[in-house]
């Protein structure tokens, strides 16, 4: 599916004193989605953001929301996510008990329904929940922290979703998540990833978000060309 290369800033590797205006750059600068990683401490180590929040990004950006819930047992904050705004709700397999009746209920909640995947998780394990996912999201890191390096072998996984993803539901995007930058996105892009998640090469580059987003795109036009 011809899609131009989607940009997606996750907010976690943002400036928390000044989260709003990190968001407006983002968009004023190229951004396609708003990625925002909600940790609760136990599916991974860290606590970052909830509900609350994500209604003020609402109110701060019109990029879609695509919400990343990095949390045990996720089917009792859909709704509350839904209501605060997200565009998209991606939830881990390794999270949830019945995953297409999760996936069916954030359709039904009117969102993009996404479905996500650990390093060490095979394809196998979501095989069946394929033709109902809007979004695949493949962890090119250990989902927790920000700042990792990119993990490469995350890419024949995608080359497996997308054969898959072509028979049983063609219209769903891959993402990809972790260690993103003007390096590792070319390669991945071949692989055919469609939406990169990018936190550190964005809120950290070291000339802005702007630069951080431009670079990105550079590096997409260029794994175009190939």
């Amino acid at each position: 599916m011809a899609l131009r290369p989607l940009i997606a800033p996750s907010i976690l590797s943002a400036d928390f004193a000044r989260l709003g205006e990190q968001v407006s750059e983002a968009e004023q600068h190229g951004a396609d989605w708003l990625h925002v990683d909600v940790m609760d401490g136990h599916f991974v180590p860290p606590i970052s953001m909830g509900q609350m929040v994500t209604a003020t990004f609402r109110r701060s950006t019109s990029l879609p929301l695509d919400v990343h819930l990095m949390v045990q047992q996720p089917e009792g904050m859909l709704e509350s996510f839904a209501e605060a705004g997200a565009a998209h709700i991606t939830v881990h397999v390794e999270a949830v008990e019945q995953l297409n009746k999760t996936l069916q209920h954030i359709k039904d909640l009117g969102c993009r329904a996404g479905v996500s995947l650990k390093p060490a998780t095979p394809v196998a394990a979501i095989e069946d929940a394929l033709p109902l996912a809007d979004i695949v999201l493949v962890m090119s890191v250990e989902p927790g922290y920000g700042g990792q390096a990119f993990m490469p072998e995350a890419l024949p996984k995608v080359r497996e979703l997308r054969q898959k993803l072509d028979a049983a539901n063609p219209d769903a995007l891959i993402v990809i998540d972790g260690g993103i930058d003007a390096e590792t996105l070319p390669a991945a892009l071949e692989a055919s990833v469609q939406v990169f998640v990018a936190g550190s090469s964005v809120y950290g580059h070291p000339d802005g978000v702007a630069a951080g987003i431009q670079a990105l795109r550079d590096a997409s036009l260029q794994g175009q060309e190939r």
